[in-house]
């Protein structure tokens, strides 16, 4: 796997239901690359901490591989790298090969799997379209949040190589376990694996509990 760009915010304001609201979701490359601390991404913008941000998901990744999808669906929008407010864009991650728990080195940093990235009502503004969210639930190109082990900096260029593979849920199945319409055994699995982000298990709890 290889980062095909580093990619940070600067903060905006959107207009939703007639309300202001900031956002650090328009990323963009930077060629110099990002340096990736415990809790976020070093001048990166995170607007809102209750869903971005933080220990268990301080930087988020998301596959180059997937662009084509997407622009197969959006082909007179222009896409540059960073679309889905991604900080590293990786060349080669895929959600039904990457685990909870799976650690890798990307540059000077170790980091570790956590979960799938759940999507809120701001990636319409990106793509100016209210089906975005459904859809990109309906893709199960998720992407993927990581804690940070070890912090360092990362550029363009870098590889990602993995260098402990956990026998656990994948990303995708996590994803389909959010998101799914009938119970499934596995999210007993999911809630009960010490290295998935308390936010995840939460919500897995949230949407199952009467059947726990």
């Amino acid at each position: 796997m290889k980062i095909i760009s580093t990619n940070i915010a600067e903060a905006r304001i959107i207009n939703w239901k007639g309300k202001e609201v900031p956002t650090g979701l328009f990323k963009f490359g930077v060629d110099k690359g990002i340096f990736l601390g415990k809790e976020d991404v070093k001048h990166d913008n995170v607007m809102d901490r209750r869903y971005h941000g933080g220990i268990d998901k301080a930087c988020y990744l998301y596959s180059a591989d997937h662009y084509q999808y997407w622009q197969n669906l959006y082909s007179d929008l222009e896409m540059p790298w960073g679309m889905f407010g991604e900080n590293l864009t990786v060349e080669g991650l895929y959600e039904k090969e990457t685990n909870i728990g799976d650690t890798f080195k990307i540059g000077e940093a170790v980091v570790q799997v956590t979960q799938p990235r759940q999507p809120c009502f701001k990636l319409q503004f990106r793509f100016s379209d209210n089906n975005i969210v459904r859809q990109f639930v309906d893709s199960g190109f998720s992407g993927v949040y990581v804690r940070i082990l070890e912090k360092g900096h990362v550029n363009p260029g870098d590889s990602m190589k993995l260098i402990d593979k956990k026998q656990s849920l994948s990303i995708h199945e996590v994803y389909t376990l959010l998101y799914a319409d009938e119970f499934n055994e596995k999210v007993k699995e999911a809630i009960n694996d010490p290295l998935i982000a308390e936010s995840c298990k939460s919500d897995l709890i949230k949407r199952w509990g009467d059947y726990l």
